[in-house]
């Protein structure tokens, strides 16, 4: 038998048959000398892999890194986050969706006015939190050297519309607080309605004002005048506050909105503040935001003396 193997070729050798080669059995698979030279080249090719995931991660953590830079910062031109002049109290709050928001608050002194500000660029992240810084400083430069809240917005929304082909949308709600006298001008461009909660129960829309900044060109925009008194509140919000949506599809709407300032009291802007905030919170229970909040608050102290405007 083992003579016979030997002049077949060997136990290993494959055996020919009508029907198509049976391999040998027992011998491993021979390799090509392209498939054994190709192991090195394999192993480079999963290096260079490694680091150029590697080399990702490092500009992703470099790129986080960035936008909380931009965060804190823009948290730091939005604000004060609170201001007491005279018998006037300011609060207010702003958060994000994405990493920067495109809602601004601001709030500071321009002579013997308090200026206040709550406004939403058109646009969520980056592009709109660039914006956002560029608006804001427009509205103190303004705000120096215009005598009322309607030419500043008219000021802005001129400089807008400059900013061609595409200028940036925005709407903004602009007071000129008198804290001596409880008197307020202000400009509303195409923003949410303030609501200002009278003493006696009474909720006010503050609409006077105007289209949003930078959409029609040769617009006008008009001033509204109002008198806060002793115990009355106005409060500005974006939309991402009414229309934080709960399980259900639901919106917050104005009147929780109302009910959650007036569950508050009169106590101060920051009581009032928070207490819409976690009424949104508790309505929206586990839903994720879809968009920026902004909230601003301003109080009169109850007690303090009041002149009627003239």
């Amino acid at each position: 038998m083992n003579r016979l193997a030997e002049r077949r070729g060997g136990p290993n050798r494959e055996m020919r048959f009508p029907h198509g080669v049976w391999p040998a059995r027992g011998r491993p698979e021979a390799r090509s000398p392209e498939v054994s030279g190709n192991a090195p080249a394999a192993a480079e090719r999963s290096l260079a892999l490694e680091e150029e995931l590697a080399s990702l991660r490092r500009q992703r953590d470099a790129l986080q890194r960035a936008l909380s830079d931009a965060a804190q910062v823009q948290r730091k031109l939005s604000g004060p986050r609170y201001l007491r002049r005279g018998d006037f109290e300011i609060a207010g709050e702003n958060f994000a969706s994405q990493h920067v928001s495109g809602d601004l608050l601001t709030a500071f002194d321009a002579g013997k006015r308090t200026v206040f500000a709550i406004g939403d660029i058109c646009g969520k992240g980056l592009f709109a939190g660039m914006w956002f810084t560029h608006l804001s400083g427009l509205i103190r430069i303004f705000a120096g050297s215009c005598p009322d809240p309607a030419q500043i917005a008219t000021a802005i929304h001129d400089h807008f519309l400059s900013l061609q082909p595409e200028p940036p949308l925005a709407t903004l709600f602009l007071g000129c607080l008198d804290s001596a006298t409880g008197e307020l001008t202000y400009c509303n461009a195409g923003h949410p309605d303030p609501l200002l909660l009278r003493a006696g129960g009474q909720v006010e829309r503050l609409t006077a004002g105007g289209p949003l900044l930078g959409a029609v060109p040769g617009v006008a925009f008009s001033n509204g005048r109002t008198l806060l008194a002793p115990g009355e509140t106005l409060v500005g919000y974006s939309d991402g506050v009414v229309e934080c949506r709960n399980g259900q599809g639901e919106d917050f709407a104005e009147e929780r909105l109302a009910t959650a300032a007036r569950s508050a009291g009169s106590s101060s802007a920051s009581a009032i503040l928070f207490s819409v905030l976690g009424a949104t919170q508790d309505f929206a229970a586990t839903q994720p935001r879809a968009d920026d909040v902004a909230l601003l608050v301003v109080h009169r102290q109850a007690g303090a003396n009041a002149q009627a405007v003239s």
